[in-house]
């Protein structure tokens, strides 16, 4: 390792701390490891050589091999312009640090300070955050990086999931953009009403002539057991897909799904749904409403669902008798003003 002057590293006292950089001025990468020691000085010496002019191992070289990547080249011509606007932030923000520093756990604590630096308008940060999370997931791909320091980093944007369905056009949207295999979980989430993490592990074995039976992963202590009918709908569609190993749903290459999430979240974008506010476990309520609009009873849900009938019952009050009571209202007005005619 060629010899570096550590007393080039800038230091910072905050609140009763001392913060290094690895040199002074608006972008300098900040430096984890213990001053003086061995790893201190190899992450200077990358901070320092990353901020060559030309360097490919800095972000901003990161940023311009995946605006020429594949990954890039195939979303939507609207998602590109949109990212292409973030991606040019994060190289405002990110641009001078080396790749590997994205490798330091403490790269966290930047990135949760970016994201929430624009909190005033939380779903527009929760997108930026997005943007990086698909950059650095291109640079794990790329061996580049060992993890995505995103992942984890909770979102800012919330909103009372109670007041969101699915309906059929938002159905269509999705089946007319995203691939097949996509498509097919989102379906099955629909028939099925299982939790996303339940039915990506859902397996051909726990699925007979009579029902699906399935042990739910939330709830350590109180696992819920979700017993699902095997009824007509539900069995045509399980009858149309391929069986490509122990899993259900599988991805392209006909392996159990990796990487679902980031997959489904460009689904959205694709369809044109990502302002929609619609999750993948909203597909759980509006399966709650299906079922009950067929006349199954709150208890009956509750099994299938593997909910608490509390629950369910407060969903159909939301959605189902909430419309049940407006057309009663309606009626009955209707034939007072027909009985006074």
């Amino acid at each position: 390792m060629a010899k570096i002057n550590v007393k080039s590293a800038y230091k910072v006292r905050s609140k009763g701390r001392d913060y290094y950089y690895a040199w002074k001025g608006r972008g300098a990468p900040r430096l984890y490891s213990e001053p003086g020691s061995d790893a201190f000085i190899r992450e200077l010496s990358e901070a320092l050589e990353a901020r060559k002019v030309g360097d490919k191992s800095k972000m901003s070289a990161l940023i311009t091999q995946y605006r020429a990547s594949d990954e890039f080249a195939a979303l939507a011509d609207t998602t590109k312009r949109n990212w292409l606007r973030w991606l040019d932030r994060i190289r405002d923000k990110f641009g001078s640090l080396s790749i590997r520093q994205f490798d330091r756990p403490g790269i966290r604590v930047d990135i949760r300070k970016w994201h929430k630096s624009r909190r005033a308008h939380p779903r527009d940060a929760d997108y930026g955050l997005q943007v990086l999370s698909a950059l650095l997931s291109f640079a794990v791909t790329e061996g580049k990086l060992s993890a995505n320091p995103c992942i984890g980093i909770p979102t800012l944007y919330s909103s009372n999931r109670a007041d969101i369905i699915w309906t059929e056009a938002d159905l269509e949207k999705l089946r007319e953009r995203a691939s097949p295999e996509i498509y097919q979980a989102a379906r099955l989430a629909l028939l099925t009403g299982l939790r996303q993490s339940d039915l990506l592990k859902l397996k051909w074995a726990q699925v007979s002539d009579l029902l699906i039976e399935r042990e739910t992963d939330k709830g350590k202590r109180h696992r819920r057991r979700a017993l699902i009918p095997m009824y007509d709908e539900l069995r045509e569609f399980l009858g149309s897909l391929p069986r490509r190993g122990e899993t259900v749903l599988t991805n392209s290459r006909g392996e159990p799904w990796k990487g679902f999430g980031s997959s489904w979240n460009k689904a959205l974008y694709e369809a044109g749904l990502h302002d929609s506010d619609l999750h993948f476990h909203d597909l759980r309520g509006t399966a709650a409403t299906r079922m009950y609009v067929a006349g199954l009873t709150i208890r009956e849900i509750a099994q299938f669902l593997a909910w608490s009938e509390d629950r369910v019952e407060r969903l159909i009050e939301r959605y189902v008798k909430r419309d049940e009571i407006m057309r009663d209202r309606i009626r009955r007005i209707n034939a007072s003003r027909d009985s006074q005619a």
